[in-house]
């Protein structure tokens, strides 16, 4: 099921399974959001837990067990169920379930929670912790937005501009699936921007880190923008299907990343992994503003 939410600039929907954005309409009927293509990427805006990226061998352990997890996790293939709705707010939410614990073997709430304000969709994501155990945990967002917003401009008119006087650091990730290579460089800025173009992503993930915790999606000769501000959120991956022209750009806050070249990851000491204590409750706070 679709869920449709209005602010007097915006009319966003959400779809039940994974949470996931499904739609960002301005009053002009633009189409902000990236809407699927399986030529290039099916999703639109993946919700992503309790795994960013991948595994090695698709397995991590706890405590010494191994189990399996796919690119992402689980969410992303959940149907979540209403906590709450009405015409500029949706809470969605999941439990933990017998196939579920086969795999995290946690008993938990995850919720996602969409605010509806103005010109800014402000997400909410929460998490409880039901065990008698300490949890572990990464969360994050996926979405994709189109590229050119406006007629007459190319994908390669747009960039990504963080505030001035801004730095940035790379994550180094292996080609194509992404996996940590543990390593950070600098990644240098053009006037505290980076040019967008196909080439940027020939064959790998752009992985910031120690970068500012917001960036806005613009180009010089176009009006329309987006801001994704992510205070709380380490790792920024910037993606879209590589070694292709997709129209589109995925801006994506994370707090962690995927796993380490050739180490099947334990959860319980994996870097950036969250680690919630038994009855413990998490938050994170982050929005996409639209212009």
């Amino acid at each position: 099921m679709i869920h449709t939410l209005k602010s007097d600039s915006l009319t966003v929907q959400v779809h039940e399974k994974g949470a996931q954005l499904w739609s960002i309409r301005t009053e002009d009927g633009t189409e902000y959001l990236w809407q699927g293509d399986p030529r290039y990427w099916a999703d639109r805006a993946l919700n992503l837990f309790p795994q960013i990226g991948l595994c090695t061998d698709d397995t991590y352990t706890l405590h010494g067990k191994a189990y399996k997890m796919d690119i992402h996790g689980f969410l992303k293939d959940t149907v979540l169920k209403v906590d709450g709705e009405d015409e500029s707010h949706l809470v969605l939410f999941c439990e933990d379930t017998e196939e579920s614990r086969a795999i995290y073997p946690f008993r938990f709430r995850y919720s996602i929670a969409y605010t509806l304000e103005h010109q800014t969709l402000h997400i909410t994501i929460c998490v409880d912790n039901h065990d008698q155990q300490e949890m572990y945990f990464a969360v994050g967002g996926h979405p994709g937005f189109n590229l050119p917003l406006e007629e007459g401009l190319a994908y390669e008119d747009y960039y990504l501009q963080f505030p001035a006087g801004s730095t940035a650091k790379r994550a180094e990730c292996t080609a194509g699936d992404c996996i940590m290579l543990g390593q950070v460089t600098d990644y240098p800025l053009v006037q505290d921007r980076i040019p967008l173009s196909h080439q940027l992503f020939a064959d790998r993930v752009l992985v910031l880190t120690e970068m500012p915790r917001q960036v806005t999606l613009k180009a010089d000769r176009g009006h329309k923008q987006v801001t994704v501000t992510y205070p709380d959120m380490k790792y920024l991956g910037v993606w879209k299907c590589l070694g292709t022209e997709a129209p589109y750009v995925c801006i994506e806050p994370w707090t962690g990343v995927s796993a380490r070249k050739g180490v099947v990851e334990a959860y319980e000491s994996q870097p950036d992994m969250i680690h919630l204590a038994p009855g413990g409750h998490y938050e994170n706070h982050w929005s996409i503003q639209i212009v």
